[in-house]
């Protein structure tokens, strides 16, 4: 199975709503950083909006035949025209171990 990396960066306090409307579509869970924003005053007007620099980062793995619904999901409901003010991405991952479903470690050799 192949799976893509979600990340979605949203003005604190917000991430809670990123993880319930991606698990509304088949998520399964994610991380949370905390992290600071950098962007300037350009920024600002250019989006129209005031930047928190108090920021969250949600990754959330996910099999690539959901990515498309977790995004949209996402963007609904913390988007850039949300009080949340996130934007998401999404990158595709060669290797995934750990999660149920994925391959096993490989015998080691005799």
């Amino acid at each position: 199975m192949n799976y893509e990396l979600i990340v979605c960066i949203v003005n604190a306090g917000y991430s809670e709503l990123v993880m319930d409307s991606a698990k509304e579509v088949g998520a399964r869970g994610g991380t949370v950083i905390h992290a600071k924003g950098t962007a300037n005053k350009e920024a600002e007007q250019f989006f129209k909006i005031t930047i928190q620099p108090d920021k969250e980062m949600v990754m959330i793995l996910v099999p690539e035949d959901i990515k498309d619904s977790v995004l949209h999901a996402i963007y609904k409901s913390a988007g850039l025209k949300t009080e949340g003010q996130g934007i998401a991405f999404s990158m595709g991952v060669s290797n995934v171990v750990g999660l149920s479903g994925t391959p096993a470690e490989p015998e080691e050799q005799k």
